[in-house]
């Protein structure tokens, strides 16, 4: 367990109040479903809460919503009491981003607890203004003796298993908020927009699991406006909106943002698309993904609008969140014996490496959204990740990892861990050179969690070019077990401030911890 004070969780009254204010339209769902979408009349207001997002020892990003044309004013204090705020002045928010907005914070001050509101001003009356929604957060320390909690996991509403009234909705977001994290790690998948949900799914059991619907929800996404009712619809849950409020977020995505294993170029062969053109669906979720979630505005620069990127957490860790889906050659066979391309397209490797060599951070957390040792197939012949079953040499995507892994040992690079999601179970695997095809790299942990909200599924196979070997799997024994028959999963990682030794836990819903694994600090492999 790390050595540094535990941080309190935030006041009850805090987070009530804007959970609270956040849920107040959002307590019967089938309501707010059914009603106008924007009010021609009254006060700007921010039912679907806030969040905040790429958190560091001195900046964030804040997020919210509104139901018209509002300016986004956000107040910042150390204290509930709002006394001695600073006040930022955020956009104006309108249609061109569906009504959501993000305010940048910078010069906060480092390991504190930064207390903030979020309040909507009529743009034609600035005295006209919304309830204040909420929120609290803690930057990142300065100095390492603070430690460093988070949780990570992916996969939400995921095979036709949505926001379940009858057992309280995404219980599992109450879970992790109790936990009271730094912040939270979302490895991709955060909607399903290939996945449509039915209000009632029977069970192999008998019972019947229920599903709060929406129109976006009926069909598969395609337009803008769909792609958006998809981000929208996880907001419904009033556990994601008292999460947010308390736990900010680091976000990447994969393929269910846009659809399922898709890649660049793609033509879709799918009757249930009218639009076959992948790369202008992957345009349109991009575009709702960044409305939706507190990262770089859609008004930022090409290069500050790629979805890799380090945020920096302190001097005990530095994340590098990876995009293995926009810059992908295609799914195929996988055997190809020499490809530049790869999984993350040659850019993104050399800035990986860059980033990598030049991170002073003691645990430098690879943030995956697919897992590398794990054969997840597309269709009879193809396959979806890095692995495709192959223990030999490397070929295909491998190519590419192997030049990482090479890297990162012939420069001595200590502390990678990596942590994905995607599959639909956990486990951790070990990567060792002695038991591999590929041998030129230091022993590395790969640690995988999920689902949040979705169907679970039997473990896949292993791949050992790089020697994986599974040292821990929980997976359910038949394919989309519902969340009623299978707890969801997450993973909680803590970095101890005076030891240095980074924890890893694999949990279970329900407050089990399943496996347990520490890691010394200053190591190019353990």
């Amino acid at each position: 367990m790390s050595n540094r004070p535990r941080i309190p969780a935030p006041a009850r009254r805090a987070v009530l109040r804007g959970s609270l204010l956040a849920s107040a339209a959002v307590a019967a769902p089938a309501t707010l479903m059914a009603a106008p979408a924007f009010a021609l009349s009254g006060r700007p207001s921010a039912s679907w809460g806030v969040q905040v997002g790429d958190v560091t020892a001195s900046s964030a990003l804040v997020w919210v919503r509104s139901d018209r044309p509002a300016r986004m004013v956000v107040e910042t204090s150390a204290t509930e009491s709002f006394r001695r705020a600073r006040t930022w002045h955020g956009p104006l928010i309108g249609s061109l981003t569906d009504f959501t907005g993000t305010t940048p914070l910078y010069g906060l001050p480092a390991g504190e607890q930064v207390h903030y509101r979020v309040t909507l001003h009529d743009p034609d009356d600035p005295r006209r203004t919304g309830k204040p929604v909420y929120g609290t957060f803690r930057t990142a320390p300065a100095t390492r003796r603070d430690g460093v909690r988070f949780l990570w996991s992916g996969d939400i509403a995921g095979q036709g298993w949505g926001i379940n009234p009858d057992i309280g909705g995404y219980r599992v977001y109450d879970e992790m908020r109790r936990l009271n994290p730094d912040f939270f790690l979302c490895s991709g998948d955060n909607i399903y927009a290939d996945g449509v949900l039915e209000p009632s799914v029977p069970l192999p059991d008998g019972r019947v699991w229920r599903n709060i619907t929406t129109s976006e929800k009926s069909k598969v996404a395609e337009t803008l406006d769909e792609y958006r009712g998809n981000f929208r619809y996880n907001l419904l849950d009033d556990n994601v909106r008292a999460f947010n409020a308390q736990v900010p977020s680091i976000v990447q995505w994969d393929d269910h943002e846009v659809r399922n294993n898709w890649y660049p170029g793609q033509i879709l062969d799918d009757v249930r698309y009218t639009e076959k053109n992948v790369d202008l669906l992957a345009a349109r979720s991009m575009r709702a993904f960044r409305e939706y979630f507190p990262v770089p505005t859609l008004q930022a620069s090409p290069q500050e609008r790629r979805m890799h990127r380090v945020v920096r957490h302190g001097p005990l860790l530095d994340v590098f969140v990876l995009d293995m889906r926009s810059f992908r050659n295609s799914n195929s066979p996988n055997r190809q014996s020499d490809d530049t391309t790869g999984i993350l397209g040659a850019e993104q490797l050399t800035w990986l490496k860059r980033e990598l060599s030049r991170s002073r951070a003691v645990w430098k957390v690879i943030a995956a959204d697919m897992p590398l040792g794990l054969v997840v197939p597309d269709g009879a012949t193809d396959f979806e990740a890095v692995a495709q079953g192959d223990p030999g040499a490397p070929l295909g995507r491998e190519l590419q990892i192997a030049e990482l892994l090479r890297y990162i040992k012939h420069r001595r690079i200590t502390g990678t861990v990596w942590l994905t999601a995607d599959v639909h179970y956990t486990s951790a695997q070990h990567y060792a050179p002695e038991r591999a095809a590929f041998k030129d790299f230091a022993p590395f942990w790969e640690f995988v969690s999920g689902p949040l909200a979705a169907g679970g599924f039997p473990a896949n196979a292993l791949d050992g070019t790089f020697g994986p070997e599974r040292v821990f799997v929980r997976a359910p024994d038949r394919a989309n077990v519902s969340p009623m028959e299978s707890p969801q999963f997450f993973g909680e990682v803590d970095i101890d401030g005076g030891s240095g030794e980074l924890t890893v836990r694999l949990r279970a819903q329900g407050g089990t911890v399943l496996f347990t694994k520490v890691l010394q600090p200053g190591r190019t492999g353990q």
